[in-house]
C-alpha cells in the first residue's frame, strides 16, 4: 500500500485503502502520487464538476488508455456532471483527404476513434457535439466561475480558465484530468494556491498600435516560459471590459503563451478578474521586467522558422482557428474574406481555406447569412483539431499556412499575420 506524504482526510484515506472499490483506489493513488511529486500538502475538492478531457483521439497505440477506460466502466464510475473533450481529429466532408491519407488516418492514426468515443459516453461524455478545445465558449457551456477548482489538462483551456475566468487549475497531463473529475479531488499546489498565482514577471506594452494577439502571446510565452506574467499597457488597446471581442483576443493570446512557452496563468492590468481586484499587489517584489514595443514584436515574428520543403513556393492550404474560433471571430473572418474578395474582383478564395470552430458555435453560425457568404466564398467550416490533421506524415507535403501560433509551434505550418493571411487567401496581387 502506498503511504502518502500529504495529509488525507479519513474519507480520502478510506478510498485509498480500497473501501470504495479497487478502481477508485487506483485513481486516488495516482492523484495522491501526483500531488506528492509537487509537495502538495492536501487534496482539495473539485468545485466545477464538469470536466474536460484532452485525450480526444483514438490512436490504436494508446492501449493502456482503453484498458483503463474499460476498468472504469466495469466499476461503474463516471464523471457525475459530465465532461467535454478536445476536438475530433477527422472531418472528411469539410477537410478533404486523398485516398492514401484516409488510409493512414483510418488504420494507423485514429483507427480506434469510434470505439474510444463509445467508452467515453459510458463514463460521462456530455454529448456527441461536446468536442472543442474552447469548451468555455458560451455556446459550449462548460464555463467555470471565479474561484472554481478544476481538473482539466488542455493547455489553452487551462490558460483561459485561470486567466480570463479566474478559476483555478494546474497544467495537468492527460488522464490526470479525467481521474480528478471522477474522484472529485485534486492536489493543492501551483496555480491552485494564492502564492502560485503571483506574477513573477512585469510585462510592459509600449506598442504604437494594438499588438497581434498571437505574436504578443508568443513573445511573452518564450520569455517567461512557465512563470506568471502581469501585463501592463494592454488595456490601452483592449479597454477594461471583458466583452466578446476582448475574450476572443485573450483566447488566442493565452493559447500562444501556453504553446510557445508553458504559461498557465497571466494577469492583464485593469482587465482580468484578479488584476482588477488586486492590481499590482499580484506582482512579487523582485519580479523580472520585459518591455515589448513594435521592434520587439517584429523581431519575434521574423524569428519563426519556415519549415516547408520548398520555402519559395506559395501556400496551398490555410487553417484558421486554433484554438477554435468564437462566434465573434467567425463573423469577423467572414466579413474580411467577403470584403477582400470583392476588392480583388474574385468570387472564390484563391487557396483551400478551412476555418475551425466548436460544434455548438458552428450550429449557431449556420443559421446566419454570414455562414452562407463564407461557404459561397469557397471556404470550409469544420470542428476538427488542425493539429491532429498534421499528425499524418503525408500532410507534410502540403504547404499549410496559419495565423495560429499554436499550430505553427506543433507542426510545420507557416505563420502569417492576419493581414498577410487574408491577402493570400483572397488572391491579392503582389505589387
Amino acid at each position: 500500500m502506498y503511504h502518502p506524504k500529504m495529509e488525507l482526510t479519513n474519507d480520502q484515506q478510506a478510498i485509498l485503502n480500497g473501501e470504495k472499490g479497487p478502481t477508485l483506489a487506483k485513481i486516488m493513488e495516482t492523484i495522491v502520487r501526483y500531488g506528492d511529486i509537487f509537495d502538495a500538502k492536501r487534496l482539495i475538492k473539485v468545485t466545477h464538476g464538469q470536466g474536460h478531457l484532452v485525450t480526444s483521439f483514438g490512436i490504436p497505440l494508446l492501449k493502456p488508455v482503453y484498458k483503463t477506460m474499460d476498468e472504469i466502466i466495469k466499476s461503474g464510475l463516471s464523471v457525475k456532471e459530465g465532461f467535454t473533450m478536445d476536438p475530433r481529429p477527422l472531418d472528411y466532408k469539410n477537410v478533404k483527404c486523398s485516398a492514401l491519407e484516409k488510409l493512414v488516418f483510418n488504420l494507423i492514426l485514429y483507427g480506434k476513434q469510434n470505439d474510444y468515443e463509445s467508452q467515453l459516453r459510458k463514463i460521462g461524455l456530455s454529448e456527441k457535439d461536446a468536442f472543442s478545445c474552447a469548451c468555455y465558449l458560451k455556446e459550449m457551456g462548460n464555463i467555470p466561475e471565479k474561484g472554481d477548482i478544476l481538473s482539466w489538462a488542455e493547455s489553452s483551456a487551462v490558460n483561459y480558465a485561470n486567466s480570463v475566468l479566474g478559476a483555478r487549475c494546474n497544467r495537468n497531463s492527460g488522464m490526470i484530468d479525467i481521474f480528478g473529475s471522477i474522484l472529485g479531488y485534486v492536489p493543492e499546489f501551483g496555480l491552485l494556491t494564492d502564492e502560485g498565482r503571483m506574477a513573477t514577471w512585469k510585462v510592459i506594452i509600449k506598442t504604437s498600435k494594438k499588438p497581434e494577439a498571437q505574436i504578443l502571446g508568443s513573445a511573452i510565452g518564450m520569455k517567461v516560459m512557465e512563470e506568471v506574467p502581469y501585463v501592463i499597457g494592454l488595456d490601452k488597446w483592449l479597454g477594461n471590459e471583458l466583452n466578446d471581442t476582448v475574450k476572443s483576443y485573450l483566447k488566442d493570446f493565452g493559447a500562444a503563451t501556453a504553446s510557445n512557452g508553458a504559461v498557465g496563468l497571466y494577469h492583464i492590468d485593469n482587465l482580468t478578474p484578479e488584476a482588477v481586484e488586486l492590481k499590482e499587489k499580484l506582482i512579487v517584489k523582485d519580479a523580472k521586467e520585459y518591455i515589448i514595443d513594435d521592434d520587439e514584436l517584429e523581431r519575434v515574428y521574423k524569428s519563426y522558422p519556415i519549415m516547408w520543403k520548398n520555402k519559395n513556393k506559395s501556400a496551398n492550404l490555410a487553417f484558421i482557428g486554433c484554438p477554435h474560433l468564437s462566434m465573434e471571430q467567425l463573423y469577423d473572418w467572414t466579413d474580411r474574406i467577403v470584403k477582400n474578395l470583392k476588392q480583388n474582383n474574385r468570387k472564390k478564395v484563391a487557396i483551400r481555406t478551412i476555418l475551425c470552430t466548436a460544434p455548438a458555435v458552428k450550429k449557431e453560425f449556420e443559421k446566419t447569412k454570414q455562414y452562407h457568404q463564407l461557404i459561397e466564398s469557397g471556404a470550409k467550416l469544420t470542428c476538427i483539431c488542425p493539429l491532429m490533421y498534421t499528425n499524418n506524415p503525408l500532410t507534410k507535403k502540403r504547404r499549410i499556412m496559419t495565423s495560429s501560433n499554436k499550430l505553427r509551434t506543433y507542426s510545420i505550418a507557416r505563420y502569417y499575420k492576419d493581414e498577410e493571411l487574408i491577402d493570400i487567401i483572397c488572391g491579392k496581387e503582389k505589387k
